[in-house]
């Protein structure tokens, strides 16, 4: 059996200079743990109030607490996970554990608002009769163990889609709990007890705004889309303004997982340009501007690749190829941006 335990040292060449691959060791494990006792303590008195007091609000509140406590034992897993060590088929290592687990919970908390909400209407047209006083000390209570496992959540690191999105789900479950109160506290002095309906449905709001969010961004990094704020046009742009650069094409940027974004490129440099000192200035600009240090970048002379023949700068890749026979790359991924005035 061949020994794979040998080291592989990048010097500079290979474009990875610089950056890290471990996720960050700072989520610190003893706030989540500390944020997720609270959660569920408080949890399991609330399920028993709810049935007691037959408030539906209290029932939603409980159920969305659930799911953050799952999300928070997910990020506990997928942290430990992602920092497996790269190797064998997962080049990558398992980063991105942690982005399966943040879009479980959002589908999970997508599929319970559909429930509570299903719920929540039912008991608009027939209200049961709810006890307001327990629903408003429970909501109270409420109150003060989210604004305490929100707290240590703030401790913890935030960079991972995981822990982020449990820590909005805390502030999320924060203002349910308000609602809850108000409705208790409507409930014991008006004895309008429809309000305990309408205190699930905003429950309900807040549920699928937050369960939106999480399959989304999820959604994004499984479809190796662009991280959210960073053009690619906009790169290619400023990477092609810079000295001896005449084409960039097969542009792609991702993230690995949450707040780790990387970029690869084929460069094509001027004939007789320094490729070396090219890629070296594009990889600065790359990190101190767009905060990318994981870049791989294929850099060129034009036309070395065609023997003598020079790539035809300025007109269509058909064009190009008519002109020399063959195309630079005949499987471009993306738009080609060429210096001077392009259409994206």
């Amino acid at each position: 059996m061949s020994n794979h335990e040998h080291d592989h040292d990048h010097g500079g060449s290979g474009g990875h200079a610089g950056h890290s691959h471990s996720i960050s060791a700072d989520a610190d494990r003893k706030w989540l743990l500390s944020a997720l006792t609270l959660i569920v303590v408080f949890m399991a008195g609330e399920v028993v109030v709810g049935f007691a007091a037959e408030s539906l609000a209290l029932i939603s509140d409980a159920a969305h607490m659930l799911t953050d406590a799952a999300s928070i034992v997910l990020a506990l897993i997928a942290m430990r996970l992602s920092r497996r060590p790269a190797r064998g088929g997962y080049t990558y290592g398992l980063k991105r554990a942690e982005i399966l687990s943040a879009q479980a919970n959002g589908i999970t908390l997508l599929l319970l608002a559909a429930w509570l909400g299903y719920e929540a209407v039912t008991r608009l047209f027939d209200p049961p009769e709810v006890t307001g006083s327990l629903v408003l000390v429970t909501a109270l209570v409420g109150v003060v163990v989210n604004i305490g496992a929100a707290w240590c959540m703030s401790k913890a690191n935030r960079s991972s889609l995981n822990v982020e999105g449990a820590f909005q789900h805390v502030l999320t479950d924060l203002y349910a709990f308000i609602a809850t109160a108000v409705a208790g506290l409507i409930i014991v002095t008006t004895g309008f007890g429809r309000a305990d309906a309408i205190a699930s449905l905003i429950v309900v709001a807040l549920m699928l705004k937050a369960g939106t969010g999480l399959v989304r961004d999820s959604g994004r990094i499984f479809l190796e889309a662009a991280p959210a704020g960073i053009d690619p046009d906009s790169v290619a742009d400023r990477l092609i303004d810079s000295s001896e650069v005449e084409e960039i094409h097969d542009l792609h940027i991702w993230e690995i997982t949450s707040g780790q974004p990387a970029l690869s490129a084929h460069i094509l440099v001027a004939p007789g340009g320094d490729c070396h000192a090219v890629r070296r200035n594009l990889q600065r600009t790359l990190r101190d501007e767009y905060r990318i240090t994981h870049a791989t970048l294929q850099v060129d002379h034009v036309g070395e690749e065609l023997g003598q023949e020079l790539l035809a700068i300025g007109r269509s890749a058909v064009e190009a190829g008519e002109a020399s026979g063959a195309e630079h790359c005949g499987d471009s991924h993306g738009p080609v941006h060429r210096s001077g005035p392009h259409p994206h």
